[in-house]
């Protein structure tokens, strides 16, 4: 298992950006480039990676595939493709995006979400993706919301079998699966069941931590790993069945954050006897 985390700062240097990586103790980073990027400099970026022995985990797209107005629907398919492409030359184990929403918040939830008809584009959507591009190195794979498909590992077994393309995998973000008090107070066993099913076709992991409030009617909240009620014992012992899978921190405000969140997910990982 490879723990990584943003990093502050643009990368116009390969050498630098190891430079980067290796300061903070990871073994795998986010993209450093953007899909515009030349062939020279992905390769350039990819061959200092595999000197340094560090795994370019994913490439982001975050954006609506499923967006209700059709120019902008049709622009952010065609930047998931150019980001899976990218994903292919540089060697990402992954590149990932979200399912889309016909909601006019690009991620939000709306009962448009389960309908059948959208389950549908999403999958002939997806497939489009995988079309255009046919990766033989990476995958493309669908974040976990808490409000649209995937929700649950079930639902992620669903799509892997309706896109059925050998190039589609599982983005694993357990803790955006949370989305109901029963899953957060036994959490523990919500994790062995997300990795007991998803397992074999988890090609990146986020992590995070999440605290359930008191006041009426739910309130669960992501916080800093550490912070919260996520049982990070059981998170790295079922990560670390699945060997070298990337195990990316996110969404932390400053680099402080980060590091802090770094030094706990070491320090359970070091109790439960997991190298990282």
């Amino acid at each position: 298992m490879r723990l990584g985390a943003p990093l502050h700062g643009r990368w116009q240097d390969p050498s630098d950006w190891i430079a980067a990586v290796r300061a903070k103790g990871y073994r795998a980073a986010y993209c450093p480039v953007g899909p515009d990027a030349d062939d020279s400099t992905v390769r350039a970026f990819a061959d200092e990676a595999a000197r340094a022995d560090v795994a370019i985990a994913e490439v982001g797209v975050w954006n609506n595939p499923m967006d209700p107005d059709g120019q902008r629907r049709e622009r952010n398919v065609q930047a998931c493709i150019a980001c899976l492409d990218l994903a292919e030359r540089i060697g990402a184990r992954c590149c990932v995006n979200i399912a889309g929403t016909p909601s006019t918040v690009w991620d939000g939830p709306d009962p448009a979400n389960y309908l059948p008809e959208t389950y549908d584009a999403i999958v002939e959507t997806t497939r489009r993706i995988l079309d255009a591009v046919r990766p033989q190195r990476t995958f493309y794979t669908l974040e976990p919301m808490p409000w649209m498909v995937p929700d649950s590992p079930d639902g992620y077994l669903r799509l892997l079998r309706d896109v059925d393309r050998p190039g589609f995998a599982v983005h694993l973000d357990p803790v955006n699966m949370v989305n109901s008090p029963p899953k957060f107070l036994r959490n523990a066993d919500f994790l062995r069941e997300c990795f007991s099913k998803l397992g074999p076709w988890v090609k990146s992991i986020h992590a995070k931590d999440m605290t359930l409030g008191t006041r009426l009617t739910v309130h669960l909240d992501e916080v800093r790993p550490g912070l919260g009620g996520i049982d990070y014992r059981v998170f790295l012992t079922e990560a670390a069945k699945l060997g070298d899978v990337p195990f990316l921190l996110e969404h932390l405000p400053s680099e402080e954050d980060y590091d802090a969140a770094a030094d706990y997910v070491r320090a359970v990982a070091a109790e439960v006897g997991i190298e990282l």
